[in-house]
């Protein structure tokens, strides 16, 4: 049987448990603190970035891409491990240099098969593109197929998310200042979205309340495959299982408890997008 490996960054919020249950591997992103820097997930958990950020008078972290190398390095370890071929699904090429890190690192390795997919998203829609990945690799299939499918599949994914502010997504540069200014000048909760590759904003409801319904109605809107519910810590457990439980109730046809996952958004993507957010990214049904 053709093994295919599946390979993507951290900026894609998997779990560890859901990364290794799947046969992900995860290149993680370097996150810096001042002149103080970690390997995303690997010498900062998700919970320790949280704790970091929040402090009083902490610094504005920043992020940059893997190095070439580090891509290298890996995609040698799933040819070592015994793959046939790599599949490498990156955050949005006009959001990371990662993809470009990725795609350098491909071509190091000559004569190895190895796809590096811009996903032209980031956080859990990421996540869930790398997971429809696995299970495609898991049923055997050749990994130009695997690469073809997902790239196919691409624009059946979706991710809508409510957050309390733009502040941080205008000073990491994921968001124009004028665009930002407007969660200050109207006082919403603004719903932002992906859209070719960059951040944008979908809608401005008033208050949280009504953005978190709003984004519940958006992700219920068509029946879906798989679910993803991102979320930060400032969302106690039961608001985040409230919010999954509303958009699973209402979607069309349903979806099996397997295909629903959450995850607390890390620190490759944190610090674009700030505390207090609630989100949803699916896989719409074909």
């Amino acid at each position: 049987m053709t093994r295919t490996a599946i390979v993507t960054d951290t900026t894609a919020d998997l779990t560890p448990g859901q990364a290794a249950a799947a046969g992900v591997r995860v290149v993680p992103l370097l996150v810096r603190f001042g002149s103080d820097e970690w390997q995303a997930g690997v010498d900062m958990s998700t919970e320790e970035f949280w704790q970091r950020l929040l402090a009083p008078g902490a610094p504005l972290p920043t992020t940059s891409a893997p190095s070439p190398a580090t891509f290298q390095e890996t995609f040698s370890a799933c040819f070592a491990d015994g793959a046939d071929g790599v599949v490498c699904l990156d955050i949005s090429s006009k959001l990371s240099g990662t993809f470009g890190s990725a795609s350098i690192a491909a071509q190091a390795l000559p004569g190895k098969e190895i796809h590096v997919i811009d996903t032209a998203t980031t956080t859990a829609a990421q996540g869930v593109a790398s997971l429809h990945a696995a299970d495609l690799a898991a049923s055997g299939m050749a990994p130009a197929e695997v690469a073809d499918q997902v790239r196919e599949r691409l624009a059946d994914i979706d991710i809508y998310v409510a957050v309390d502010t733009l502040d941080y997504l205008r000073r990491g540069g994921r968001l124009s200042a004028a665009r930002a200014a407007i969660g200050t000048v109207l006082s919403v909760k603004p719903i932002i979205t992906i859209r070719d590759g960059e951040v944008v904003v979908a809608e401005t409801p008033r208050t949280r309340s009504k953005a978190r319904e709003r984004v519940v109605g958006l992700a219920a809107a068509a029946p879906v495959e798989r679910l993803a519910i991102l979320h930060t810590p400032a969302s106690t457990p039961d608001e985040v299982a409230a919010f999954r439980d509303a958009i699973v109730s209402r979607l069309p046809g349903g979806i099996d408890a397997g295909r629903v996952t959450e995850c607390l958004v890390g620190a490759s993507t944190g610090p674009h997008l700030g505390p207090g957010l609630m989100g949803a990214a699916f896989l719409k049904r074909r």
